[in-house]
């Protein structure tokens, strides 16, 4: 049997997932991206946010749960948030 993931749900509460996210994300800026993101990892290496980290199962839930793209890793997403950060974009990798 897999081991339990915590994973955000929409509603941005966590539950317990049989499988891994598919996406990383930054609690306290409400940031999420690719689980290989450089910027995220540089900050891992470091010892930041750690305790901030969630995980979400794909790109809707994120988005749903009022999380925007990454700058780094999701560029075309993040420039459509930013010309429009009602429409709540996501759009996958650049």
């Amino acid at each position: 049997m897999p081991a339990p993931y915590t994973l955000l749900g929409a509603d941005g509460l966590p539950f317990t997932s049989a499988v891994p996210g598919a996406l990383g994300g930054y609690r306290r800026r409400r940031i999420y991206g690719l689980l290989d993101c450089p910027s995220a990892r540089r900050a891992l290496a470091r010892g930041h946010y750690v305790e901030h980290r969630v995980f979400f199962a794909d790109e809707a839930t994120a988005v749903a749960a009022g999380y925007r793209p990454c700058g780094v890793c999701l560029r075309d997403a993040h420039a459509r948030w930013r010309a429009d950060p009602a429409a709540g974009l996501g759009g996958g990798r650049s």
